[in-house]
């Protein structure tokens, strides 16, 4: 979650205004939408937590204990190659990047503590990183193929980029689709390992096999594509009826 518990985004600036350290651009906050299955619970427990947390632990701790989770994250899945305990390393260091990318807004908004335009940044830049963290480590860790895996991190930050443009243009950041937050994605990587685990690598369709992550991947791949595509019309075509262009007299 962010800082401030709502994305900003955008900036507004006159013709001679110039940002300068001491005097900052004026800042606007947009709305999250945040639909996912098990929001309402997450949002209520990590509430609770953040207000039992020391004073002395503030949110870039926790930004950081959940930058570094995911990175562990992604070379867990590079270890999983050789040992299977990886798979399990996996599970742990993504709890722990939920508690921390979960607690580091929460604990801004329940203490007063909010710095926007510093958390907009600084998150987005750990998400782009973590995320290419644990894509890679599963294109290492032969569980996934690694051109399917190189597929899946372009639409994703695909999709991501178009969220964040449509948040600077609309004033609304959505950050969940048909369900599925951030949250249900790492309950459904977890879920996926413990497969591996617990029974085979691999599953039949279609009277072939195929690994089970590379069917996940494909299924994920398609699915973030449909969302890419009906956010993107959705979003141009709202954005050409508020901004039209102008009708001349012939």
């Amino acid at each position: 979650m962010w800082r401030n518990n709502q994305k900003p985004h955008m900036v507004s600036m006159s013709d001679n205004e110039t940002p300068t350290p001491h005097k900052p651009v004026r800042f606007f906050e947009a709305p999250r939408v945040v639909a996912g299955v098990v929001t309402a619970a997450e949002i209520r427990l990590v509430v609770r937590i953040a207000k039992r947390m020391p004073a002395w632990i503030n949110s870039d701790h926790m930004t950081a204990l959940g930058a570094v989770a995911m990175l562990l994250a992604g070379l867990s899945y590079w270890l999983s190659r050789w040992h299977p305990v990886g798979l399990i390393l996996v599970i742990v260091f993504l709890a722990i990047n939920w508690f921390g990318d979960g607690l580091d807004g929460t604990m801004a908004r329940v203490r007063g503590h909010q710095r926007p335009r510093y958390g907009f940044y600084v998150d987005h830049v750990v998400d782009a990183i973590g995320t290419v963290a644990l894509v890679g480590g599963m294109a290492l860790s032969g569980y996934m193929n690694p051109l399917i895996a190189l597929t899946l991190l372009v639409v994703y930050s695909t999709l991501a980029i178009e969220a964040y443009l449509a948040t600077y243009t609309r004033g609304v950041f959505q950050i969940s689709f048909w369900g599925f937050s951030p949250t249900e994605l790492r309950i459904v990587i977890a879920m996926g390992n413990l497969r591996l685990l617990l029974l085979r690598p691999t599953v039949a369709l279609f009277g072939h096999i195929f690994l089970l992550f590379d069917v996940g991947g494909v299924v994920a791949i398609v699915l973030m594509t449909v969302a890419l595509i009906v956010a993107v019309v959705r979003n141009t075509r709202a954005l050409y009826r508020e901004e039209p262009l102008p009708h001349h007299a012939e």
